[in-house]
């Protein structure tokens, strides 16, 4: 749910990243607490990467007050504690950053660290949403799909989760696909269905890897193909899904070849 943004940072760790940390730059305060928290370059230290964090966060790097929070957030060198992580949150998303935009949302949403608050959850994943931010989108998506903190609207969720599955964020796939199946918020179109659930199975999703192995299984969208059904269903089944070890052992017990 919470999400560090770490994009451009390699394996390298520089010196000169905590000699320019050292002497006060927030920017290289934060990648250096990156750097430990990802142990990039350097010996993992969580303890160490907070303390990185807060630094630069004291100092007001969004990045850094997000990264703080997500810290908080989950416990991670740090006593775990949902108002703290909220408070770094408030303050990142309330200068724009769509990372904290999107987590300060969710913990609206699921009442954590502050008052359950379903429109200002709404406020938030929108806001993140409109910078672009894939997890945002399909969680707005869903907000619509479902009518939590919105009036319904399963044309809008459908927007939103497009939004997101354009940039192969897997869960929104596997959404957008279950709306084409059924028709839900977009014209029924079982092929259209398939290839988004296909995208989404090649990413590791496992509802996607069984409702692909579904299809396959009983011609829905794309052409039978039994060994393709087994091949899909054993991806998920692997991973746990309970329908697809049960469709698995369904076909093993009708003497079919797995």
């Amino acid at each position: 749910m919470f999400f560090l943004d770490n994009s451009g940072l390699n394996d390298v760790y520089c010196e000169s990243f905590r000699t320019k940390a050292e002497e006060g730059d927030p920017l290289f305060q934060c990648i250096v607490g990156i750097c430990y928290e990802q142990g990039k370059g350097i010996e993992q230290d969580q303890t160490e990467a907070v303390r990185w964090y807060r630094m630069a966060a004291e100092q007001g790097h969004t990045l850094a007050q997000n990264n703080l929070g997500v810290c908080y957030s989950k416990g991670n060198g740090i006593e775990k504690d949902q108002a703290e992580a909220v408070k770094w949150f408030s303050k990142a998303a309330e200068r724009g950053h769509a990372l904290a935009q999107n987590n300060l949302g969710a913990c609206c949403y699921e009442g954590m660290g502050t008052e359950q608050d379903l429109v200002a959850a709404i406020k938030w994943f929108r806001k993140a949403a409109e910078e672009g931010l894939a997890d945002a989108q399909n969680n707005l998506g869903r907000c619509y799909d479902e009518g939590r903190g919105v009036r319904q609207d399963q044309q809008e969720a459908v927007k939103w989760i497009r939004k997101a599955a354009e940039q192969s964020h897997a869960q929104a796939q596997n959404e957008l696909g279950a709306c084409f199946y059924s028709g839900r918020g977009v014209e029924q179109n079982q092929s259209e269905a398939v290839k988004w659930w296909r995208m989404a199975a090649e990413q590791g999703h496992a509802a996607a890897q069984y409702n692909l192995g579904f299809c396959f299984n009983k011609g829905r969208g794309v052409e039978q193909n039994r060994r393709e059904a087994v091949n899909w269903f054993r991806k998920a089944a692997q991973q746990g899904h309970s329908k697809a070890q049960y469709n698995l052992l369904l076909i093993s017990q009708s003497g079919e070849v797995i």
